[in-house]
């Protein structure tokens, strides 16, 4: 790929979100304070806007690429998992349900990547993509650390990430079946 086509506004905007990552890791790291939680809530609000920005403007003015096909996602669930490993130690989520999210990461990833070798296109599902919507909503709230207006954001959090682990075990049932129904 030559350099003029890589280096476009949607494939630095995912760059910029991978880069973004081990800013999360320091911001997080052992007992934040409220400034730091305050400040990876911006990142990570920023990253999750910058997901819907960098496919709609690479779509709109059709320089989509393999390479930013393969980054983009990638982006997204290096900054997600990353947030959700941090925030075990926190106490703000459990280990258990962080597992069950990367393995059904772990799981579809692995699975599309077989259906690709195998000559098979798995696109995104829209129960994926309401998992994420759930997923990310959880993960803004949690890192949000004052109760606003009412609302406890840590429990709100909780609660939207069970809905997003809800739709992750559904919609990784859904990939199987499409992967097991093209395989035949």
């Amino acid at each position: 790929m030559k350099t003029a086509q890589f280096w476009n506004l949607p494939n630095i905007l995912t760059l910029l979100r991978i880069a973004a990552v081990p800013a999360m890791v320091v911001l997080l790291w052992e007992d934040p304070s409220k400034w730091e939680l305050a400040v990876s809530f911006v990142v990570f609000v920023s990253a999750m806007i910058t997901d819907i920005i960098d496919g709609w403007l690479a779509r709109k003015w059709n320089i989509e690429s393999k390479v930013g096909a393969f980054l983009d996602p990638m982006a997204d669930k290096l900054m997600v998992t990353t947030v959700l490993i941090m925030l075990i130690p926190l106490d703000l989520i459990p280990a258990w349900l962080v597992a069950l999210l990367l393995c059904r990461e772990l799981a579809v990833t692995g699975l599309r990547s077989i259906a690709s070798q195998e000559g098979l296109v798995i696109k995104a599902s829209s129960l994926g993509k309401i998992k994420t919507a759930y997923q990310s909503s959880a993960i803004g709230f949690l890192l949000w650390y004052e109760i606003t207006l009412g609302i406890n954001p840590l429990r709100s959090g909780l609660i939207l990430l069970y809905i997003a682990a809800f739709f992750s075990v559904l919609s990784a049932a859904e990939y199987f079946g499409r992967f097991f129904r093209q395989a035949t």
